[in-house]
C-alpha cells in the first residue's frame, strides 16, 4: 500500500466543503485541500436517480490517516453516505510527499 493518497469527497454547498476542509487542514489529518466547486452529480439514491450540484474536495494526506479523515468528515458532512475515497499516491515528487508528511500528525 502507498504511503500517501488523496482522499475524494463531495460536498453538498461551498460553506459545507470549507467547513470541512478547514477542519481537516487544522487539525493537521490533511496536508491540503483543494475545492472545485459547481461539478454536477447523477446518482442513485433510495430508488432514484438524483441530479445534483455539489462540491469536489481533493485532499492529500498519509495513507494511514484515512480513517481518522473519514470519521471526521462524517462528523460535518449533512449527507447520510458521504463520498469518501482514497486513492493511493503511487509516485510523485519526492519533495511534495515529504511535504504532505512533514505538515500531517
Amino acid at each position: 500500500m502507498s504511503e500517501y493518497g488523496v482522499v475524494y469527497i463531495t460536498a453538498s454547498s461551498q460553506e459545507e466543503a470549507e467547513k470541512i476542509a478547514a477542519h481537516l487542514v487544522a487539525t493537521r489529518l490533511v496536508a491540503c485541500v483543494n475545492i472545485f466547486p459547481g461539478i454536477q452529480s447523477l446518482f442513485w439514491w433510495e430508488g432514484k436517480l438524483c441530479r445534483e450540484q455539489e462540491v469536489f474536495m481533493m485532499a492529500k494526506t498519509r495513507a494511514s490517516l484515512f480513517g481518522h479523515v473519514c470519521d471526521e468528515v462524517k462528523k460535518l458532512h449533512s449527507y447520510k453516505v458521504p463520498e469518501i475515497i482514497l486513492l493511493p499516491i503511487e509516485e510523485g515528487s519526492a519533495d511534495y510527499l515529504q511535504w504532505i508528511k512533514y505538515e500531517t500528525k
